[in-house]
Formats: structure tokens, sequence, C-alpha cells
């Protein structure tokens, strides 16, 4: 059997991690892996290189992905789809393991449907995906962020200003909630709960009063109540999705105007992407690797790979992709103990 393989979207940390783990596999049961390059591109330009146990050699601590990626959309060039499936064709390609978040997964959806066996891998650094309970990444960036917010109290204190740590996290505040929570945050804006700038500006003078500097953090998709703040950039990427950036900006602006202490913007940005992978996300890109191989030889097509408890397990990419994971309610409660 030939299997191909392909990362999209925003590159995270543990995609080497899968891809190892699926050449490692796939060789001991005699399959052949093919890996196309910048994700659906290198099925449209038919951009591919073959996958060898040498090949991926030292790739478990790496970051990043050796195949490279980007956020082409098949389905927004002419024949398209046309296109990936003579090249699938040319390289008698059996089965396809796209690793990717939801447009990835969407796109992989589309070619299951006609007739393709296709097994997914999630990944997402914003944990959005639903289906599993985890996406590998996440860790990694929540780790990354942590550290970050760690640093940034000491010198919050000192120069007694308030510092807005912006985090990434399009519609789901999973970063800034566990990193915030971890890093004993002040205040943490999530996308799923609009905030209001008042409460904001009360807890941060609060913690002034307290003898210590206030931090915030805040997800890039966060806004307020009002809808007063800026919060992007006005562009899109080739599957409608508006770029965003710049609430942490505009939120410390305000902040410095309304609590007459000096206040300063933290992006973290692609930082979070970068660098080598948490053990935890080795793991668990490494079980999801494995577990995809398995899944494609056991025939199953149009399921994606997902961590239930601590298990591995086939589940619908339809059902992850029906709806993005978010923050409940009650979890965010929990953080809101500790503002202030």
């Amino acid at each position: 059997m030939r299997i191909g393989i392909l990362t999209g979207g925003g590159d995270c940390p543990g995609l080497n991690a899968v891809i190892r783990a699926v050449v490692r596999k796939a060789t001991a049961a005699g399959d052949e892996v093919v890996g196309f390059r910048d994700g659906w591109r290198g099925l449209l330009d038919d951009d591919s290189v073959v996958l060898d146990v040498a090949a991926v050699r030292g790739l478990l601590p790496r970051g990043g992905t050796v195949l490279g990626t980007s956020r082409t959309n098949p389905y927004a060039v002419e024949d398209g789809p046309g296109r990936m499936l003579a090249t699938l064709e040319r390289h008698r390609i059996d089965a396809l393991v796209p690793v990717g978040g939801e447009d990835t997964l969407g796109v992989a959806a589309k070619l299951a449907a006609e007739g393709l066996r296709v097994v997914g891998v999630p990944k997402t650094i914003d944990n959005d995906l639903d289906g599993t309970d985890y996406t590998f990444g996440f860790d990694t960036a929540v780790g990354v962020a942590m550290e970050a917010i760690d640093r940034l109290h000491t010198t919050g204190d000192s120069h007694h200003r308030t510092l807005v740590v912006e985090v990434m996290g399009r519609h789901a505040g999973w970063i800034a909630l566990h990193a915030g929570m971890a890093g004993g945050a002040n205040v943490i804006l999530i996308p799923e709960n609009p905030f209001d700038v008042d409460g904001v500006v009360a807890h941060c003078l609060h913690r002034f009063e307290s003898g210590f500097s206030p931090i915030v953090v805040v997800s890039e998709g966060a806004r307020p109540a009002d809808g007063g703040l800026v919060t992007s950039t006005g562009q899109t990427d080739a599957f409608g999705h508006v770029r965003l950036g710049g609430i942490g900006a505009a939120l410390a602006a305000v902040l410095e105007a309304r609590t007459g202490r000096e206040s300063r913007a933290v992006v973290l940005g692609h930082v979070q992407r970068g660098g080598t992978p948490s053990p935890f996300d080795r793991v668990l890109a490494t079980r999801f690797g494995l577990a995809a191989v398995d899944a494609v030889d056991a025939g199953l097509s149009g399921v994606m790979v997902a961590l239930r408890g601590t298990d591995v397990v086939p589940v619908p990419i339809a059902e992850a992709t029906a709806q993005l994971k978010l923050v409940p309610r009650e979890r965010y409660a929990e953080a809101e103990v500790f503002f202030g």
C-alpha cells in the first residue's frame, strides 16, 4: 500500500512527530509513504517526496514541519479537486493522511466523499477542534505563553505598569484560559465572552491598590461588549478567515488612559507556534500518527483520529468539523475567581 501524507494550515509543534510515526509504522507493515509539500499545494502541483525511515530520523524534537505547509484551498482553485486526484493517481496513492485543522480536514472530508480513502489527524494549537479532547501543539503553546507571563510579572511590578499579553485564539480562548490560569493573570479575556472595559479597568485598579501590577491575558479574537476596539486587519486568507491582530495594543492604550498608569502590550504571535514540542505533544502526536496508519490498514475512511480520555480512537471527520470546541461558561467562571 502507498500512503500519502501532508501538513496543512499553520505550523505547529508536533507535526514532525506525526510524520515520523506514520513513516515508521507504515514501513514496518511493508507500506510506502509519499509526502506532499506545503499542504494541498503539493497535491495541486504534484510536489512530493518519498519518505523512508532514514528521512524521519531526528524529527521527534524538531518543531515546524519538514514537509512545509500552506493555507491553500484547493476548492478555490480552477479544477483543484481534479488536479489533486490526478496527482494521487500518478503516485498510486491508496490512502491519504492529511494533518491539519478545520480547514484542512474540511477539504479531507470532501475528498473522502469523492471516494478517496482519507484518515485525518487533528492539528491546531487553539485546541478548538471538536471530537477530540486535545490537539497536539496546544500544550506547547500554553507552556510558551505561561513562561512569558511568569517573566512579565516581575517587570510589571518593577515599573508599576499594566502588561497586556495577546495570545492566539481566533474563536476559542483555550490558550488564554490555560496560560492565564497557570501564569496567575489578573484578567483573562476570551472570544466566547465579550468583555466589559469598565470591569477590566476596575480589576487593574484593584491590583495596583494591592501593591502589585496587573497582567491581562487576551485572545486575539476577544472583543469588548460595546464593539469599541479594533481587532482586525481586514485581510482574509484562502479560506475566508479574517486575519486578526491589534486587540492587545488597543486595550493597553485604553487601560493606560483609564488607570493613569503606563500600559504595554506584548504580542506573542508566532512564538507560540515555534520551537520544540513539549513531552505531552510529542507523545500525543506520535500516538495520532500510529493510530492513523492503523485506521488506514483497517480500511477506514472519512475519519479522524481523536483523543478520548486516554484512548486514541477514530471519529467521523464530519463530527470534528461540524462546530468549534469553545470554552464553556463554567470553565471561564473558574478563572474569574482570580480576577483583580
